[in-house]
């Protein structure tokens, strides 16, 4: 479909739809993450399909990625035409990788509730144990089993 077939919506409809505050979306839009067409008296209105790209960058929010990252992912969509399920189909592959990512990243955070996770904190008793003289703060800041650096014995 041509992007001059795709219906108009006012910026309170596309909040409404999208569940996303309004304010947000003129964010989003200053970041260049949608677009919208002035009409009379310069009122917001957005194409239909910008429903579409809302959602994309809601979710992606919540697997992680950044908006400068959304915003260089959603570069990669057309613009003169209403994206295809071929377009989003080539973006999904990098939301797989960030997926497997982050289970990984869960797995071991799950496996790790009931032991250190490397955070240098020292203050369980099994600190002396799983992390002596604060061995993870050796190999830079944070959770460092969390990140996945192995246990040491």
């Amino acid at each position: 479909m041509k992007i001059e077939d795709d219906p108009l919506l006012g910026i309170g409809q596309v909040a409404q739809r999208s569940g996303v505050k309004a304010s947000a979306l003129r964010f989003y839009e200053s970041l260049g993450l949608i677009e919208s067409v002035r009409g009379e008296g310069s009122h917001r209105r957005y194409h239909r399909s910008a429903l579409r790209r809302i959602a994309f960058v809601v979710f992606a929010q919540r697997i992680g990625f950044t908006l400068e990252e959304i915003a260089e992912q959603l570069r990669k969509l057309p613009t003169r035409h209403v994206p295809t399920g071929r377009d989003w189909e080539r973006m999904s592959r990098v939301w797989k990788e960030r997926l497997d990512q982050r289970m990984a990243e869960l797995q071991r955070l799950s496996s790790s509730l009931d032991q250190c996770i490397g955070c240098g904190c020292l203050s369980m008793r099994s600190c002396a144990l799983y992390n002596a003289g604060d061995r993870c703060g050796q190999n830079g800041a944070g959770a460092r089993r969390w990140l996945g650096d192995p246990m040491e014995d």
